[in-house]
């Protein structure tokens, strides 16, 4: 039997690996909240669970792509097998701005160092990883393909 679809987006599961990732003020000495990668993604999913709606105006062009910080590999790969298993596969009705893609691009952006366009399939993503990043495309997938 095929794994049924949950509606909506789970923003406790995704809240929780964002707090995961975030380096905290220890570390950053002082939040910089949407200028950061995961600062922004917190905010996101904080608007979210206020007003769920499913795109971010703007989102992927707020993403700030200049932020260097170093996050914890290992974390940010939970994070996007996790946005992954989130994705509804809309293939051609996926937008830019929907939220799972905008915290996909800003954990892909910490990641790997720049985002890539999404097509609305986590298996094509999958794809997508193993041809270009192999070293990270194992343990996404191995977390992907094992569930929550």
């Amino acid at each position: 039997m095929a794994e049924e679809r949950k509606k909506g987006l789970n923003a406790d599961l995704i809240g929780e690996d964002l707090e995961r990732c975030c380096k905290g003020e220890n570390v950053c000495r002082r939040c910089q909240g949407k200028l950061c990668n995961i600062g922004f993604a917190k905010a996101c999913i904080k608007e979210y669970k206020k007003n769920p709606k499913k795109e971010i105006a703007g989102g992927s062009k707020r993403i700030p792509t200049t932020d260097f910080k170093v996050f914890d590999e290992a974390e940010l790969e939970t994070g996007i097998a996790h946005i992954l298993r989130e994705c509804k596969d809309c293939k051609e009705d996926h937008t830019e701005e929907c939220i799972i893609n905008v915290i996909r691009n800003c954990y892909e952006t910490s990641l790997l160092g720049d985002s890539h366009p999404y097509e609305g399939s986590a298996l094509q993503y999958l794809m997508y990883l193993k041809a270009n990043h192999p070293e990270k495309a194992g343990e996404i997938a191995y977390i992907y393909s094992r569930g929550k």
